[in-house]
């Protein structure tokens, strides 16, 4: 028996086959691109969801056909937040508005006056990325198309309509839309009334490693299958890279330097803490919570001043590391498209600070890195105001390959953060856990285990008190920023 993973992400679709035991057997790859028309606006075509997904898949039963044969149960992952709009034909409204768009932020403020208890019921602040105001700009400033909405759609969920012809999401990536009452696990009433909206609208919802549908039979000709494979669930990225890293149970976490930032804790209840900006959503397994604090611009910061210098982001991280003594005089604030933990803030934007005539390639790519890690030090103070210990940490996503930065982090966090061995942990894989425990009804938690642990990064205590000063340094930016553009 085999079981497959869909990312449904927002730089490319991935497919990871897995067997009975977990282990990889093959996985494909296929590219997206973001239409950006306007500044602050980040939109896809579903279509190009559905291509790539298709290409992906078509990959894989090409490279391992018996494999392909023989699945039994598929799981999905995807970028959250994203307005998908059907119409009562199931025809696309317009494109997808996605998790970085920061359109309505003026239609987050509406919401929460609209249902003053909208913060209680959800868990979070409503913010420009979530998917409920979305819908609010839509109506106010695309009435008609507003009109024509029969279903709404999260990004994976649009895929797994055409997967299976159901309408379902799951738990975790419904937590982000800003509708769903996340202590009860259910759509709230109230808050989709806030925005125009009712029950009708929305997909049905499962747990993550709940059977949602299962594959029609055009597909399973098409990729060689011989039964007809089930649909978990799945998960929003985040909750579904927690399975797939064996961060399921309470205080188990992980730091994502991926496009985005997270640092990620699993909870054994609700615990929200919408002052500290972070983020308390269902986790894909049932009976189980996780709060997350977010930065948007993680590697992303690191990307744009490699462009900017005409480097590649390897070098600039070796650069940094070979000039490595501590903290520089350079600080960086990772703003580019505004920030969400702690501040909640879609106007803020990046700043360098500290310049001199030794600013070179190398010290601008240390103070990014640096930056970066000073907001994951944000997420962790907020995490802690609402009580919350992180008890271990795995570091996941492509920055995690620079152990200097890892380093930083785990200096400023005070914690240990542990390398996994050579292995893909990402939302694919995890979605293909949940994809094995939906078709075989095993213990999740005895699936989504951790893996073996490569090496662990230890803080640096020499430099503790060093980056306490430059953190400190790092806040106070923020604010003079701030103030100064009232």
């Amino acid at each position: 028996m085999t079981y497959l993973g869909l990312d449904i992400g927002t730089s490319g679709v991935k497919a990871v086959l897995i067997d009975e035991e977990g282990a990889h057997i093959a996985d494909a790859n296929a590219p997206l691109s973001v239409s950006r028309p306007r500044p602050g606006w980040s939109e896809q075509d579903p279509q190009d969801w559905w291509a790539a997904v298709l290409l992906a898949t078509d990959q894989l039963a090409l490279a391992a056909p018996s494999a392909m044969a023989a699945l039994k149960g598929i799981g999905l992952s995807g970028q959250m937040h994203g307005a998908t709009l059907l119409d009562g034909d199931n025809e696309i409204i317009r494109p997808a508005i996605l998790w970085n768009d920061v359109r309505s932020a003026a239609e987050c403020g509406e919401m929460e006056a609209a249902e003053p208890r909208s913060r209680a019921i959800s868990g979070n602040i409503a913010m420009p990325g979530f998917t409920a105001p979305k819908l609010l700009w839509v109506k106010k400033h695309e009435p008609e198309a507003f009109s024509r909405i029969a279903k709404v759609l999260l990004p994976k969920d649009y895929v797994r309509f055409l997967l299976t012809g159901d309408y379902v999401s799951e738990m975790s990536d419904a937590a982000g839309t800003l509708w769903l009452d996340v202590g009860k696990r259910d759509w709230s009433d109230a808050l989709l009334a806030a925005t125009g909206l009712e029950r009708g609208h929305m997909p049905g919802l499962v747990e993550g490693s709940e059977v949602s549908g299962t594959l029609t039979r055009e597909l399973c000709a098409r990729w060689g299958i011989a039964g007809s494979p089930v649909v978990a669930g799945g998960g929003g990225d985040n909750a579904a890279s927690a399975c797939g890293i064996g961060a399921v149970n309470p205080g188990e976490g992980f730091v994502s330097l991926g496009t985005s930032g997270v640092l990620f804790v699993s909870n054994g209840a609700f615990s929200p803490n919408t002052k500290g900006a972070v983020h308390a959503f269902c986790h894909a397994l049932p009976d189980t919570w996780h709060q997350m604090g977010v930065i948007l611009s993680a590697t992303d910061s690191l990307n744009w001043l490699a462009k900017l210098v005409g480097q590649d982001a390897a070098t600039l991280t070796g650069a940094a590391a070979a000039g490595y003594e501590g903290p520089g005089e350079e600080i960086f604030l990772p703003y580019l498209s505004g920030e969400r933990t702690p501040h909640n803030d879609a106007r803020a934007r990046g700043s360098f600070v500290g310049l001199s005539h030794l600013s070179d390639a190398g010290r601008m790519a240390q103070a990014v890195m640096e930056g970066v890690a000073f907001a994951v030090r944000d997420c962790q103070r907020v995490l802690g105001d609402a009580g919350t210990e992180i008890d271990t940490l795995i570091a996941v996503g492509g920055g995690s390959r620079s152990e200097l930065w890892l380093e930083m982090i785990a200096t400023n966090l005070g914690m240990a953060i542990s390398i996994p061995a050579d292995g893909d942990f990402g939302g694919a894989f995890g979605a293909a856990r949940l994809g094995l425990v939906a078709a075989t009804g095993a213990d999740p938690r005895a699936v989504c285990t951790m893996p073996a642990i490569e090496k662990t990064i230890e803080p640096r205590a020499a430099l503790t008190s060093a980056y306490d000063d430059h953190y400190a340094r790092y806040r106070a930016l923020y604010r003079g920023i701030e103030e100064a553009r009232q």
